[in-house]
């Protein structure tokens, strides 16, 4: 306690009281003086002046001043209950006080003063001890949310210029949206090192301070050393609108851009990757020239430049972002229809895919995750498709269950047969966990038998092909049955097959367990005898796929075609595959809202080849010795449109006899031919 609060509780004023050496006596909130230091005070009866004072007791003195003005730092409950100890304790030292002056010397070694001095001593200590611990809770709980979560952070720094739409408190999970997206997550090395340790992942990684270059702050890529020096090309983010929440962005290229563009259109309609190559040397940061020069790279076997290319893509994008964009809030919008926001989307997907074959799942989700949230009505990438093979393969069981849950009421997810199967063997997943008690786990094992045998009445051309590339020979009874035969393939629409296809290629590795294929084959075998036994569920089922998957969504093909699984593949109609698909923009919605156009190009005439003299001879004007008329080019391009469509409808006929080939099975020994005689051959 101090000596000015001391002084009120006496009803004395500065500089009236007379001096006493009983009254000469450490006060509180000089804690750092000690006992050999208090008796020296009361020895010599006489305050020292400043002037006089050694250097250690000007020390004393400034901690003091330090301590007094931390003191003044608390919230109203520990005012109170610090200045009813403080009366307390200046009753009772008032009390010795009297006590004391009531006698007519003061000396120093009298008893009384000294079991004063350890009674003043041990409330000090206690004193200490409590606000050590309050100081302890105070910092503890201004330290738990950036420890536990800087992302939560910076949701209620948005919340508070009303950006933020998010309930709940930041340390729980499940008051989070769905599709929250952590940013340390979208690091692979967090990943990693969980994996194989800090050591191992990072290595000699970190540079020395003097070939250390800085670069800008980033949360998708880090820029990497090698990168040429970045300059901004031209690609900027524009806020549209607010409206319901949601801010809707749009990234904008300025002139330069723009004919920069128009030179990497030139590029690829030459067909020479070369083209791509020299535009990138003078403009390294081009995003469509990045993209597709990384699908040659990858075609090419060349995974690693082409994995750096995309990353190089997305820090020119995220290098433009605009300052209210927020990857983690789930309330930032890019609408798929403007050409200039479709890159972003597929440098994404792309980098998504890289990081899922490099190992890292958990990271790929967040990604994916994050492509979802950029437009969830409409998820021009069906990002939906993917979701579930990320969660099973990250091991978030929780996550999917809790997205089947809350968006099957709006998005009717039992309709994709990936949702209906991943969804069971996720709940098969969780009653597998140790910490788990016997009901519940037997309880969740009953409704992963239950959702698993309804997806495999609503499938039944699921089973058969994920067995075959399985490697498992199914039993004679289920591959003889109605429901699960050939049949039941034959009689899907083309929609249906589409996806089905999509799954069985992308999540066969899942049920290639040998605890996951006995509790299939439990319950195939229960699906065979409620099919016998007519169920009313299998009627209904049926009747619900002959009248849905009529027809398909163009998003569902562009997946398709990123997905780049053979079997899907081969599901696409024709007037899909007979179009020109670029690896840039593949099929490209039908309404885009376009914000500039590509001018015209004047038709200059070239030295013919042998490819255009062979479509020009393919009309019946030809004539070798002059030239094609004005009207004749259209004639020409209609003509080599028509040729391309028969190649193409070539092709997926010998797709589909190669597919329907089926190779025999070698002679048996009883019943091969008997044995020649040599003696026939001579």
């Amino acid at each position: 306690m101090s000596s000015r609060a001391l002084r009120r509780l006496r009803g004395k004023q500065r500089g009236q009281e007379a001096i006493d050496p009983c009254d000469l006596r450490i006060e509180d909130g000089a804690e750092t003086l000690e006992l050999g230091e208090q008796e020296e005070a009361l020895e010599e009866g006489v305050l020292q002046t400043a002037k006089n004072s050694s250097r250690k007791s000007k020390k004393n003195k400034a901690q003091k001043n330090l301590i007094n003005i931390y003191e003044l730092i608390c919230d109203a409950e520990n005012d109170t209950e610090k200045c009813l100890t403080d009366e307390e304790t200046g009753a009772r030292i008032e009390e010795k006080s009297d006590s004391r002056h009531n006698e007519k010397e003061c000396p120093l070694g009298d008893t009384s003063t000294e079991r004063a001095n350890t009674t003043e001593k041990a409330c000090k200590k206690k004193k200490k001890k409590k606000k050590k611990k309050a100081a302890t809770v105070e910092d503890t709980q201004q330290e738990e949310v950036p420890r536990d979560d800087l992302d939560a952070l910076l949701e209620t720094i948005d919340s508070t210029n009303g950006l933020s739409h998010h309930t709940g408190t930041c340390g729980n999970s499940d008051s989070r949206p769905v599709l929250y997206v952590e940013h340390r997550n979208l690091n692979p090395e967090t990943e990693l090192k969980r994996y194989f340790g800090a050591r191992a992942v990072l290595g000699d990684q970190r540079p020395r301070a003097r070939q250390r270059q800085f670069h800008r702050s980033t949360w998708i890529t880090v820029a990497k050393d090698t990168w040429p020096r970045f300059s901004r090309p031209g690609i900027s983010m524009t806020l549209l609108e607010s409206r319901d929440g949601l801010q809707h962005f749009a990234f904008v290229h300025n002139r330069d851009y723009q004919q920069v563009q128009f030179k990497f259109l030139d590029a690829v309609e030459s067909m020479d990757p070369n083209n791509i190559v020299a535009l990138l040397q003078v403009n390294p940061y081009h995003v469509d020239s990045l993209l597709q020069l990384s699908d040659v790279c990858r075609i090419q076997e060349d995974q690693e430049m082409a994995r750096d290319l995309v990353e190089r893509a997305l820090y020119s994008f995220e290098c433009a972002f605009h300052p209210v964009f927020s990857l983690t809030s789930g309330t930032s919008r890019l609408d798929y229809l403007r050409p200039e926001n479709r890159a972003f989307y597929l440098a994404l997907y792309k980098h998504m895919m890289f990081l899922e074959k490099r190992g890292c799942p958990r990271t790929a989700l967040e990604y994916c995750k994050l492509i979802l949230s950029l437009d969830s009505e409409n998820d021009p990438l069906c990002m939906l498709l993917l979701v579930d093979f990320l969660s099973l393969r990250s091991r978030e069981h929780a996550f999917l269950i809790r997205l089947f849950e809350e968006w099957e009421g709006h998005r009717n997810l039992s309709q994709l047969p990936n949702f209906t199967f991943s969804v069971a063997l996720a709940y098969y997943q969780q009653s597998l966990q140790d910490d788990l008690a016997l009901e519940e786990a037997t309880g969740i094992k009953q409704k992963a038998d239950q959702l698993l045998q309804d997806a495999l009445i609503m499938f039944p051309g699921v089973l058969m092909p994920l067995l075959d590339l399985c490697s498992v020979q199914p039993d004679a009874a289920v591959s003889s049955h109605a429901f699960f035969g050939p049949k039941s393939q034959y009689r899907q629409l083309p929609g249906l097959s589409e996806l089905v296809s999509l799954y069985v290629g992308r999540c066969h590795s899942l049920w290639k367990e040998a605890s996951v294929l006995v509790w299939l084959e439990g319950n195939v075998q229960d699906v065979l005898q409620r099919v016998d036994k007519k169920d009313p569920l299998v009627e209904d089922c049926e009747n619900k796929r002959k009248t849905r998957y009529q027809s398909t969504p163009r998003s569902i093909h562009r997946h398709v075609i990123l997905s780049e699984i053979k079997g899907a593949l081969a599901t696409l109609p024709l007037e899909v595959t007979t179009q020109p698909l670029m690896g840039f923009d593949p099929l490209p919605p039908l309404d885009s809202v376009v914000s500039y156009t590509r001018p015209e190009r004047p038709n200059v005439r070239t030295s013919e080849n042998s490819l255009s003299l062979f479509f020009r001879s393919l009309l019946p004007n030809f004539n070798l010795q002059r030239g094609a008329g004005p009207g004749d080019e259209q004639e020409v391009a209609r003509a080599g449109r028509e040729l391309n469509q028969e190649v193409n409808r070539l092709m997926v006929a010998m797709r589909d006899m190669l597919a329907n080939i089926q190779v025999l099975d070698p002679p048996r020994e009883d019943e091969a031919e008997p044995e020649r005689d040599e003696e026939e051959w001579d």
